[in-house]
């Protein structure tokens, strides 16, 4: 995915403690970039090769900015 155009940056995340969860964050310069580059055949195709526990849900995020606590 780093490779695709307009791609800024990712952020893997383990649970902590037992969980198996991961958390794959990544931020592109629009909905619209993310949008082709989750659709790009390749892209699609990799998805086969996780195991078929894993779940893969792509949601869209907006920075929020909360006064005295972060910016955004």
């Amino acid at each position: 995915m780093k490779r695709q155009p307009r791609f800024i940056s990712t952020q893997l995340h383990r649970a902590v403690g037992e969980s198996p969860t991961y958390l794959n964050y990544a931020v592109w310069d629009t909905m619209a970039d993310f949008r082709v580059a989750f659709s790009h055949p390749k892209f699609r195709a990799k998805l086969s090769d996780y195991p078929s526990s894993a779940k893969a849900s792509p949601d869209l995020f907006q920075k929020v900015a909360v006064s005295g606590i972060c910016g955004a």
